[in-house]
């Protein structure tokens, strides 16, 4: 199983933003720490506020931020929701699909795999210990208010 690129950045936005829960986070800020292009990432965020996970507060200063605690967010459902496919193979033209055992050793691999991701939240990808809080010098600036 592959996650395609625009999952690994939806991952990466939404572990951002839960590591500043209180704040509101520039997409240009994102985009730079992480080295992606700013363009794309809009269109990722542009789809993350669309299907629940961000909400976004215009003006000086505003950004973007989780829409629910992170908590509550875990991988499997960021990944099934930003995926379209979880086939491992192209099963159905296949000439020996219909004597072939491969195809319910894959479902069954695909099943073990979404289970794992469905026990993590977003939470717990950015806790102390991890590394994840170091990485970035945003985390342990304090945003102005004024």
């Amino acid at each position: 199983m592959r996650l395609t690129r625009y999952t690994d950045y939806a991952l990466r936005v939404l572990m951002y933003l839960a590591a500043q829960p209180d704040q509101f986070c520039a997409i240009s800020k994102i985009s730079a720490d992480y080295g992606i292009s700013h363009n794309h990432l809009t269109k990722v965020v542009h789809d993350l506020g669309r299907l629940g996970f961000v909400q976004s507060l215009r003006g000086r200063n505003g950004g973007i931020q989780l829409a629910r605690p992170a908590s509550d967010i875990t991988v499997g459902e960021v990944v099934r929701t930003m995926e379209d496919d979880f086939t491992m193979a192209d099963c159905a033209n296949c000439i020996i699909a219909p004597g072939c055992g491969l195809n319910p050793v894959l479902e069954e691999a695909t099943n073990a795999f979404l289970a794992v991701i469905d026990r993590y939240t977003l939470a717990e990808l950015c806790r102390s210990g991890t590394g994840f809080m170091t990485l970035f010098p945003a985390f342990h600036a304090t945003r102005p208010t004024t």
